[in-house]
């Protein structure tokens, strides 16, 4: 599988949302395979929260491969031989695009809290300019999960007629209040962890020891990801084997798994960019800037494909129906499918 990374610099600004303006941004992102002449086997793909550019393919050297490694590639799902893929990382994020780690070119400092709230019609709109730049006018398909589906549902609304097919997975409309007070636990370490300093604390400091309450909120909110049934399936009530039960700090192997998780997404994830992006997250509403559900979804003109999970207690399959029901009740149930798989994985089951 041919790979292929690279960043986009814009010059012109991107008038954002809320108001504020990016006089100037960057865009990395990966694409795999080649675009035909007319570049129409284009597959877009919406990375999800803490994902990257990178989402399929191993580099030489890297012990884990790309996040939807098994889908994207020569001869699988998405097959590179026949299609051109490509994943943008998302503005807010810390792997290659604009951020609030980003220097200001006039102060030659980080932006920080002075870098502005994105929703993700920004970050939507952001890339539907990189797209224009490489001559993308159409898109085979579209294709996200979680807040990748946000992207994507996001993307067919305001853009209907950049995809054919937008396939969304474990996502929703709008995110629910059950969704936010789990990111309320990430939002609150963070921001009360003396390391974090109201956001001025160096790039570097968290390389070697993540910030400590921010690896405590990702525990938690790594718990909403997985489920009851799959939790019992890896683990159990099984002990870690160097650990004595009788030890006041003896653990499960759940417990293990919980630390291993939490402390080494700290010292890789930039806690300002995360809570960038859970802002994006848990603002986004499709219906915000119109009268209703049904007055968002009248301008898609793609084929969604709607799939949830059964287990998801994060995004509720019923919520993603809902998406479904409307359509069917505007008189175009031939523009809408929807699937709910019986997984008892959780939310993280759309990975796989």
């Amino acid at each position: 599988m041919k790979i292929q990374t690279a960043i986009a610099h814009f010059d012109e600004p991107l008038y954002l949302e809320s108001g504020r303006i990016l006089e100037t941004y960057d865009l990395k992102y990966e694409t795999y395979g080649d675009m035909n002449e007319t570049k129409s086997n284009v597959i877009v793909v919406f990375h999800a929260l803490t994902g990257s550019y990178h989402a399929a393919g191993r580099y030489e050297g890297e012990t884990k491969a790309g996040w939807w490694d098994p889908l994207i590639g020569d001869g699988k799902i998405i097959d590179t031989t026949k299609f051109c893929v490509i994943c943008v990382n998302i503005l807010g994020s810390c792997f290659g695009s604009t951020g609030p780690m980003s220097i200001n070119a006039k102060t030659k400092e980080p932006l920080r809290l002075k870098f502005p709230v994105l929703t993700i019609s920004d970050m939507v709109r952001a890339q539907m300019n990189l797209f224009t730049r490489l001559g993308i006018k159409e898109a085979y398909a579209i294709i996200g999960g979680s807040l990748g589906g946000m992207q994507g549902l996001c993307m067919s609304i305001e853009y209907p007629d950049f995809a054919k097919r937008v396939i969304l997975l474990a996502t929703t409309y709008a995110t629910g209040p059950w969704a936010i007070a789990w990111n309320k636990i990430a939002i609150e370490g963070i921001v009360n962890d003396p390391r974090f300093k109201n956001g001025n604390y160096d790039a570097s400091d968290f390389e070697e020891e993540g910030l400590l309450s921010f690896a405590i909120g990702r525990m938690a909110g790594h718990i909403s990801f997985l489920s009851p049934y799959s939790m019992n399936k890896k683990f159990g009530r099984n002990y870690v084997e160097t650990d004595g039960l009788y030890e006041l700090f003896g653990r499960f192997q759940v417990e293990r798994y919980m630390e291993y998780n939490g402390y080494s997404f700290a010292k890789r994830f930039d806690p300002l960019s995360y809570l960038y992006i859970i802002k994006a997250m848990n603002i986004f509403d499709a219906t915000r800037n119109y009268d209703s559900l049904e007055d968002s979804l009248k301008f898609i003109k793609a084929k969604l494909t709607l799939i949830s999970f059964q287990g998801d207690c994060l995004f509720m399959p019923e919520e993603m129906a809902l998406i479904k029901t409307t359509m069917e009740n505007m008189g175009r149930s031939d523009r809408v499918d929807y699937v709910c798989i019986d997984s008892q994985y959780g939310h993280d089951a759309f990975f796989s």
